[in-house]
């Protein structure tokens, strides 16, 4: 029998009650948003976490409390890198836990979660929740109802792709960010974690392959993404072949065993409508902008927030 408080699913699925009032009825942004939300217990493992997020290819899950459904935090793919040596969270394994990965992975998800959490309501519309995002950069806004639990979920990729097909002629070059983190193939894990960590970023290009350096530095090989990162920490076949339960053995395995190569680019004069969809039709949420087999930036769903704000 399956432990029911492993995953909490709040669905707002069946029939809504139609009130005439102006102030009872639901924001626009609900009509993107989702409203089938996964949720897990604040007691759920790290390495169980991690499994859900794989198995339903998330970025982020809202913490809620099994009793009530209210919502007590979230816990994101970036959280789960600074834990595995990208930041602070790092601390758990190495001190607490004396670098013994296969004990931390156990923790609590309570532990690396985030708590002071910025929220809409439910009444919110797209506008005031894509401001929302751009100020505090935000990758997703869970949604309360009146009584704080929660009632669904908008993320970056919701936005950019309802906005397939419609967004402007404004092109990729006018929005990518020119400021490219980019690593080597010998990169240990440990090391590109902490260049993602630090820097905010959910994927880093992989770059090198030419005997001129300054070719090299801009030559594309492949992209790493914390989603690439999470998968692997959560493979099966890595904890079949540790050689010991240390975190730091983990944590040496280089980039080019982990990254994806041949990865999906856009060049620079792609629309940004022409991207939305390409994000669409991939299920992705950033490419590197590259031409003549040189990065020349990267352009993420966050940047396509940018773009249609005024949508």
């Amino acid at each position: 029998m399956k432990d029911k408080t492993s995953i909490n699913r709040k669905s707002n699925t069946g029939a809504i009650e139609r009130e005439t009032k102006v102030h009872d009825k639901e924001g626009d942004i609900m009509a993107i948003a989702t409203r089938d939300v996964v949720s897990i217990p604040p007691s759920k493992s790290i390495k169980d976490t991690a499994k859900v997020m794989m198995e339903h290819e998330f970025r982020r899950l809202p913490i809620t409390d099994p009793g009530s459904g209210k919502l007590l935090g979230i816990v994101t793919v970036m959280d789960i890198l600074d834990f595995f040596g990208g930041g602070k969270k790092f601390n758990i394994i190495e001190k607490k836990y004396e670098d013994n990965f296969l004990a931390a992975i156990n923790e609590p998800v309570k532990e690396i979660m985030t708590r002071d959490l910025i929220t809409l309501s439910s009444k919110a519309s797209i506008g005031e929740t894509i401001e929302t995002m751009l100020a505090n950069q935000l990758g997703a806004i869970p949604l309360t109802d009146a009584d704080g639990k929660l009632a669904g979920i908008v993320t970056e990729r919701d936005i950019a792709l309802s906005l397939a097909g419609v967004a402007g002629k404004e092109t990729v070059q006018d929005f990518m960010s020119t400021k490219v983190f980019t690593t080597t193939p010998g990169t240990p894990l440990e090391g590109a974690c902490k260049i993602m960590v630090r820097n905010g970023l959910r994927r880093i290009p992989i770059v090198g392959g030419e005997a001129d350096i300054s070719k090299a530095a801009k030559k594309l090989l492949g992209i790493l993404t914390s989603t690439d990162v999470i998968r692997f920490l959560n493979a099966k076949e890595l904890f079949d072949n540790l050689n010991s339960n240390l975190a730091t053995d983990v944590l040496k395995t280089i980039v080019s065993e982990i990254m994806v190569e041949d990865p999906v680019t856009v060049e620079p004069t792609m629309t940004v409508g022409e991207l939305c969809e390409l994000f669409a039709e991939r299920n992705i949420g950033g490419v590197p902008v590259v031409k003549n087999d040189k990065v020349m930036g990267i352009i993420t769903e966050r940047d396509i927030l940018n773009a249609v704000k005024r949508y």
